[in-house]
């Protein structure tokens, strides 16, 4: 075990760096904490209009009319609209941003439909108020084993719509399964098989076989700052759309498309994002540009906390049957799973990605995983950091640890011995790139808290692995010096993690000039380069290359225009510190600001110091974590206080620690959160009980344990400088680790999420504890 681990870290790249590695604090840290950095919220147009929403009470309605007349009588409404008064009103609805408003038909408790445009909010929210709405309530498909019946009623009865698989690809899924067999009349739109090995074999060899039925709920990604646009017509009949978003370009994709419009006629430009987890890759923004492009006046509309939660793009919810098979020996021998994905209303690819996740992350010779992708009417299921993957791991892990606790096994050594290490086959047929999953267990082996643990009476620990594929894009940037030193870096990608304070770092390596003269600039869709959505742990995996190409044709421009003015070669020259010296000779020196200035001013000379660089990598990086965790349960009431929590992660090259210790603390919360408390709740009928944060239960400051992190370093092949994705992986681990640390504390196993102190309770006092 030792030995394998040490090859795996042992390629840690040693150059010491200047600025990379170093612990910086964020650039705009300061900005951000005084109330200095301009949301979208913050944004005013002269005769900017305000958007208010009529949303359904039910889950599933025919809508049998809609009376505007008393809205528009209300003082300071300028427009009232149903979806066929839009310019997109005839588009095919085939996912939540195309569902601008309902039409004809209500899918889901808290669908728009009907907008109220007002000169202010109140008289938006007046006029609302007075729209009246006639349904006919039709019957809801809210459970998901009833929804895939054939005897039960059917959403979408001419066929399911196409949908969009932009959103899996962005996080590192593969296209969307094959189109369900079972012809129009069915709630499975889509699904797929993976196989590999002979399974009744396996199930043969194993000496111990477990079954069981996993279930999780809807979870909403709980951004603090809710889904806003601000959408601007302009001279010319461009669009400017001002959002808080993680995918820029593919909101203007959507804008365009559902618009008629050319991509040369939407700009999106992306403002400080106040939180999004996934949740910020486009919502809102095409009714807002088709009521601005209606009524040719800036329009704004910010989504109220209830309205977010239903009318968001959740985590969706899912049940896996899972068995799995194992020797005596600690051979992970043979594992089956047939997992229902609930996407909710559309068509949704994340079902895809959990079979692949979980048929992947031990190497089991004999498996077959068959995903159903289902709809049901409640919101449609997006993306969650990591989405799909904390669901894998909660499942996965809960079957290994009772496998190995039937058969005395270690469950650190079992792990070690069956986990996928780099190039192995993967359930869909592709292979691990250079994954390090053992690295993580034996440093988690190693670790004080896992040597030492000692347990009290009503506590324990346990633990959990999780991987993330991670993913790739072809991304590009621009940077000029200015003639006063500021160097500029020109950027198409938004900054939801603090990463940018990491992209100047790279230039300050590249350049060696101080941070505080590194400018970087996020640019809108229609000037900036390409850029990856920020999602699916790829973007300072994708972008650097392209940052340093550019800094180092900056660099070579400067040493240029220095070979120049000391009539050197370009090899006996070298930057530091903001200017140039000949090696050797440190009195010989040239500031950069000189050579710029003499650059842009000179008749004939080599006019602006500029560089671009542009990058797509070959291959992905995925990264491996274990998270560790030590808890106490008051067997009176079921309520489970986190003791301590110890997490471990592959980087790759730890770019800035400080950043990346602050995604994974985040990503332990929110892990923390998917074990214990958050899940959305429907009635029977698909009502949502608990939209806001007062129902909706998240962790406390002050409830979180004390936090550990163990970064390990080793290097991607592919990545620059060795770097892997860092965002998402912190979460993965978390709902598994937790549920392993109650049954070595309760001797009970709980197979659905989030683990409520009323269900531990009742399944100890079953169990007698």
């Amino acid at each position: 075990m030792t030995e394998k681990a040490e090859s795996q870290s042992s390629n840690t790249e040693s150059k010491t760096y200047k600025f990379l590695g170093q612990r910086i604090p964020l650039h705009d840290g300061i900005q951000r904490l005084q109330g200095e950095m301009p949301y979208t919220g913050d944004l005013e147009f002269a005769g900017m209009l305000h958007l208010r929403l009529v949303i359904s009470p039910h889950a599933h309605a025919k809508i049998k009319s809609i009376d505007l007349s008393n809205a528009l009588k209300v003082p300071g409404v300028m427009g009232v609209f149903r979806a066929e008064d839009l310019p997109c009103g005839n588009k095919v609805i085939n996912s939540r941003t195309s569902a601008v408003l309902a039409k004809k038909r209500v899918l889901f408790n808290g669908q728009p439909v009907v907008a109220v445009a007002g000169e202010s909010i109140q008289a938006a929210e007046d006029g609302a108020e007075k729209v009246k709405v006639e349904y006919e309530l039709l019957d809801p498909v809210i459970d998901l084993e009833k929804a895939v019946r054939p005897e039960g009623p059917v959403i979408w009865p001419e066929g399911i719509p196409d949908s969009d698989v932009d959103l899996a690809a962005d996080h590192g899924g593969d296209q969307a399964g094959k189109q369900a067999q079972q012809g129009p009349r069915s709630n499975v739109n889509q699904g797929d098989v993976y196989e590999r090995g002979d399974l009744e074999q396996g199930f043969r060899l194993a000496d111990v076989i477990i079954e069981r039925t996993y279930r999780t709920s809807f979870v909403h990604q709980s951004y603090l700052e809710p889904q806003v646009c601000v959408v601007n017509p302009e001279i010319g009949g461009r669009l400017s759309v001002y959002v808080s978003t993680q995918g820029p370009r593919s909101i203007r994709k959507e804008v365009a498309r559902l618009m008629s419009l050319p991509l040369s006629k939407v700009n999106v430009v992306p403002m400080a994002v106040g939180g999004g987890f996934g949740g910020k890759h486009g919502l809102i923004e095409p009714l807002v540009a088709a009521v601005a492009l209606k009524m040719r006046r800036p329009v704004r509309l910010e989504l109220n906390r209830g309205e977010d939660f239903m009318g968001g793009m959740p985590s969706p919810a899912c049940q896996v049957e899972l068995k799995t098979g194992a020797t005596s020996e600690g051979t992970f021998c043979a594992l089956e799973a047939r997992i229902l994905m609930d996407n909710g209303i559309f068509a949704s690819p994340w079902g895809n990605l959990l079979a692949t996740l979980l048929g992947s992350t031990y190497n089991v010779p004999h498996a077959r995983v068959e995903y159903s992708e289902v709809n049901t009417n409640k919101p449609m299921g997006g993306p969650y950091r990591a989405p799909s993957a904390p669901l894998s791991a909660y499942v996965l892990e809960s079957n290994v640890d009772l496998m190995v606790k039937e058969l005395e096994l270690d469950p650190l050594e079992f792990r070690y011995h069956n986990a996928a290490s780099t190039g192995d086959e993967m359930i869909n047929g592709t292979h691990w790139q250079s994954v390090n999953i053992q690295a993580c267990l034996e440093r988690l082996k190693e670790h004080p808290l896992y040597q030492n643990n000692t347990n009290e009476e009503n506590t324990g620990s346990g633990f959990a692995v999780g991987v993330w594929r991670c993913n790739v894009s072809p991304a590009g940037a621009n940077c000029r010096m200015l003639e006063d030193g500021t160097m500029q870096l020109y950027l198409g990608t938004s900054d939801i993690s603090g990463i940018h304070t990491g992209f100047a770092q790279v230039v300050a390596e590249t350049l060696d000039l101080p941070l505080e003269s590194i400018e970087v600039i996020q640019q809108d869709t229609q000037s900036g380069p390409i850029a990856p959505v920020s999602g699916g742990s790829m973007v300072s995996y994708s972008v650097i290359p392209a940052i340093r190409e550019a800094s180092e044709e900056v660099r070579e421009r400067l040493l240029k225009l220095a070979s120049e003015h000391f009539e050197a070669s370009t090899k006996d020259l070298e930057l530091h510190q903001g200017s140039i010296r000949v090696k050797g000779v440190p009195s010989q020196m040239v500031s950069l600001t000189k050579l710029v200035k003499k650059a842009e001013s000179s008749r004939g000379g080599e006019g602006p110091v500029m560089g671009s660089g542009k990058c797509s990598l070959p291959e992905n990086a995925p990264a491996a974590s274990v998270h560790w965790v030590k808890v106490k349960v008051d067997p009176e009431t079921g309520e489970v206080t986190p003791l301590h929590y110890l997490a471990i992660q592959d980087v790759g090259f730890a770019l800035n620690p400080m950043l990346i210790e602050g995604q994974i603390h985040g990503g332990v919360v929110q892990g923390l959160g998917w074990g214990m408390r958050e899940g959305m709740e429907f009635d029977e009928q698909g009502v949502l009980l608990n939209p806001s944060f007062m129902d909706y239960a998240l962790f406390r400051a002050d409830e979180i344990p004390p936090i550990e992190i163990e970064l390990i370093e080793a290097p991607s092949p592919y990545g620059p400088y060795g770097i892997r994705g860092v965002g998402e992986p912190p979460i993965v681990p978390g709902a598994a680790a937790l549920a392993s640390a109650l049954q070595n504390t309760t001797g009970v196993r709980i197979c659905e999420l989030p683990i409520s102190s009323e269900s531990l309770w009742q399944a100890m006092k079953k169990n007698d504890f």
